[in-house]
């Protein structure tokens, strides 16, 4: 047995900027990624923030709503919003914006691990 590696070039990412009068109020990533499992690929959110000044204002809501747009118009099949389990507030946005909780996310630290 062995295992190989295939380098592909069907992931990519978009970052979704909110500005006013030149100054950036919030941005996301949005990447879209192809696996064998479905034709179509996935949008994934990650990496949302709003200056502390906008929050609450709806520039977070609309950068969401126009990466799912941009997703489905893509051909995505499903988006994934990622928040960190100790982060209620936003697991209340993106509950908010119709996303639903699913499943849980298994991670490892690559800069910690010895």
């Amino acid at each position: 047995m062995r295992i190989q590696k295939e380098t592909r070039q069907e992931k990519y990412a978009i970052r979704l900027s909110m500005t006013d009068g030149g100054e950036e109020l919030g941005a996301l990533y949005l990447y879209l990624i192809r696996n064998d499992s479905h034709k179509e690929p996935y949008g994934l959110i990650e990496d949302l923030f709003v200056k502390e000044a906008y929050r609450k204002r709806g520039v977070g809501s609309a950068l969401v709503k126009e990466a799912i747009r941009e997703a489905k118009r893509l051909g995505s099949y499903k988006v994934i919003g990622t928040s960190r389990l100790s982060r209620e507030e936003v697991h209340r946005f993106y509950k908010k914006l119709g996303l639903k909780k699913y499943g849980f996310e298994f991670r490892i630290d690559l800069l910690k691990l010895k």
